[in-house]
């Protein structure tokens, strides 16, 4: 686990910002743009005001919304594995069993986004993420306040509160960063305002089955 590079965020839950290794980052985009036409549509269980959402992957239980599928090769499912587990071995989260839910690709065209949710799989305890995959060159004009770009931006937002509290995070994102945060941490995706650029993001959910009490570490 130390060849992981990450970084650590603490919004009263922990942000780890991994990044994403080269290969791993090469392989997703191709499968999207090669295969696009095959993958399944995710918009009608995703919250996105997004018309391009696809799924690369789903193993929870099969319902009218979708069925399960995988268009990515081992070595991929297996980083993921790699580096979830790594978040919960840092957070000293111990005798938990981990199972892959679902994997998707979100293309946002100028004016989507995503509004304020949370995720869940299969169970409602597991960890969620954001992989950064293509950013537009521009982002279009910011209507005030030019100096605090937030078009197209990551919002985070953190469960603790008060005074001299991190209460949330936009990160100043770059290709190949991977944001891992527990599934009950809202976040979201302002719109941009570029006609002729795509923002391209990859999102996983792990479930983790583990009692809260008896499964945290000294």
């Amino acid at each position: 686990m130390d060849t992981l590079n990450f970084n650590f965020i603490f919004l009263g839950q922990s942000v780890l910002k991994y990044e994403v290794p080269l290969d791993v980052y090469n392989i997703l985009n191709h499968i999207y743009e090669t295969r696009r036409h095959e993958l399944p549509p995710a918009n009608l269980q995703l919250v996105g005001k997004i018309q391009n959402e696809h799924s690369l992957f789903f193993d929870g239980p099969p319902n009218n919304k979708m069925h399960p599928h995988n268009f990515l090769p081992q070595n991929v499912t297996q980083w993921f594995h790699k580096v979830m587990k790594h978040y919960l071995d840092w957070n000293k989260i111990k005798e938990y069993d981990m199972h892959l839910n679902s994997i998707w690709i979100n293309e946002m065209k100028s004016n989507e986004y995503n509004p304020v949710h949370i995720h869940q799989g299969a169970l409602y305890t597991g960890l969620s993420s954001v992989m950064i995959l293509k950013l537009p060159k521009n982002t279009g004009v910011e209507y005030s306040a030019p100096g605090k770009p937030m078009n197209g931006s990551l919002q985070i937002l953190g469960n603790s509160s008060g005074q001299f509290c991190n209460t949330d995070y936009g990160p100043i994102m770059k290709e190949r960063n991977f944001y891992i945060f527990p599934y009950d941490m809202r976040h979201c995706v302002y719109p941009f305002n570029n006609s002729m650029d795509i923002r391209r993001t990859l999102s996983c959910n792990m479930d983790v089955e583990y009692d809260p009490i008896r499964n945290r570490s000294a």
